[in-house]
């Protein structure tokens, strides 16, 4: 598989604004809608609409009416929306400090809100529940937090009478948690993951039976152990089904019992159905940045990732995870290194074509040296590394001003991370901290370029000069 950021040959329209905590839904195969989400302190309540036959990204005038005379629901994020059918249904969620228990569906052929008046065993309030699909009619909802306290009732609602039932459940279950994943695999609801009690982090994965009436089954948890590479504990993530795997793809955990800080995950692991067992999935190219509370969509072979948060950034980049033959993978090998560095704040850094063999070779090793120290993949035949520029890198920023004391504005940026490296100079090993890792071995990297490039270009006009 490939990873390829999507570029303006991809869509048409106006593309979905930046978020974490939105939904993703296929409304059949001819669309995916994306609701709500937070971003720069606001949470949204807009709809995106990608149509996939035209690869036009469109926001639809949605009409409709609520319980207080709105058109829609209110703004909102880390809600749960399941499709069935043309209808996407929504639940849940946060605005502010408020968490959210109405009830609402959208018919995406007339683009029409409908606050529904739903019966029998109503859910309370909650945000990071967890919902999926059970055939074309029931949704099944597991889990959440509801400000107080962590989650484990699961709820199944039937689309068509609008009533709740709250499962009753005996034996051994999972613990309360929120922010995990909730996919239905054939008859059973496979749960992945989450924030629990007290506030651990979860790894475990568990399947919920007897979720289908004509089953006849009693409902009951099972613990999964599987072979393999399985996931490291994880919440935010996403499990995309696709074919005979399910797809699971980034989420935040913890740095281990020793850390306190937050890690977030761009790693891609399947759960393959036929061999039942988790796979570390490969793949090639430059991987989107980690992060968690973010979008994934299956759309025929291929998956699209959107948004997201990584603890200090809010995204709003489109991803393609595509086949090895899939024509957009292809494009990247025809082409040229110019068309693949879209992004002002990275550097691409390309041999010289003129060059004979002996000085490319002379050239690249330094780069190659850098490549085995730091992990960075380089092409054999042309050497290119993806730099963040140092005005655009926030986490040396933000260490740079803290060091300062300050804030300071840009035109002093310069002299703060000047201030920055002479203090890692001054600094033993044991001595720097784990955050300063990421910025430090970023800084040394950029160096290490540009003084490779000021040698080259010093080599080069020397000889011109000669010549």
């Amino acid at each position: 598989m490939h990873w390829v950021k999507a570029d303006s040959s991809d869509f048409s329209g106006n593309l979905p604004l930046p978020r974490s905590g939105h939904t993703a839904v296929n409304v059949g195969k001819s669309k995916v809608v994306i609701f709500g989400g937070f971003a720069d302190r606001r949470f949204l309540d807009d709809i995106s609409v990608y149509d996939i036959e035209n690869k036009l990204w469109f926001t639809p005038y949605c009409t409709g009416s609520g319980s207080d005379g709105q058109a829609g629901p209110s703004p909102r994020a880390f809600h749960v929306a399941v499709a069935i059918d043309c209808n996407m249904f929504i639940f849940g969620g946060r605005t502010g400090s408020k968490r959210l228990g109405d009830f609402w569906m959208l018919d995406t052929d007339i683009w029409q809100w409908s606050e529904l008046t739903s019966y029998g065993d109503l859910p309370s309030p909650r945000e990071f529940a967890a919902a999926s699909a059970i055939g074309n009619r029931k949704i099944v909802m597991h889990g959440g937090w509801d400000g107080k306290k962590w989650l484990s009732d699961v709820y199944i609602l039937d689309t068509i009478s609008l009533e709740w039932m709250e499962l009753s459940i005996s034996g051994s279950a999972p613990p309360p948690r929120c922010g995990h994943s909730a996919t239905m695999v054939e008859k059973r609801l496979l749960i992945f993951g989450g924030r629990g009690g007290g506030g651990p982090i979860m790894g475990d994965l568990w399947a919920l039976k007897g979720l289908i009436e004509e089953e006849n089954e009693t409902p009951g948890w099972t613990q999964l152990k599987l072979p393999g590479q399985a996931p490291s504990p994880r919440c935010g993530h996403t499990v995309t089904s696709g074919g005979h795997y399910l797809l699971l793809f980034g989420g935040h955990g913890t740095g281990g019992w020793l850390s306190r800080y937050d890690i977030y995950h761009n790693d891609c692991i399947i759960l393959d159905r036929v061999s039942v067992q988790w796979k570390l999935l490969t793949t090639s190219n430059a991987l989107p940045l980690p992060r968690a509370y973010h979008s994934m969509t299956c759309i025929g072979a291929r998956y699209l990732l959107f948004g997201g948060f990584d603890g200090k950034s809010t995204f709003g980049d489109l991803w393609w995870l595509v086949p090895e033959d899939d024509s957009i993978a292809k494009r990247l090998v025809s082409a040229p290194p110019d068309i693949l560095s879209e992004s002002k704040s990275v550097t691409t850094l390309s041999g010289s074509p003129e060059s004979s063999p002996k000085e490319s070779q002379t050239e690249q090793a330094p780069i190659l040296e850098l490549q085995k120290r730091l992990g960075i993949s380089i092409s054999s035949s042309k050497a290119q590394v993806n730099l963040v520029d140092e005005m655009e890198d926030k986490e040396l920023h933000e260490l740079s001003s803290r060091l300062a004391g300050e804030t300071l504005p840009t035109r002093d940026q310069f002299a703060c991370i000047q201030a920055l490296r002479d203090h890692w100079r001054r600094s033993s090993e044991s001595s720097i901290q784990l955050q300063e890792l990421g910025p430090l071995l970023r800084d040394y990297q950029r160096l290490i370029i540009h003084k490779y490039l000021l040698d080259r270009g010093w080599r080069e006009c020397s000889s011109r000069w000669k010549g």
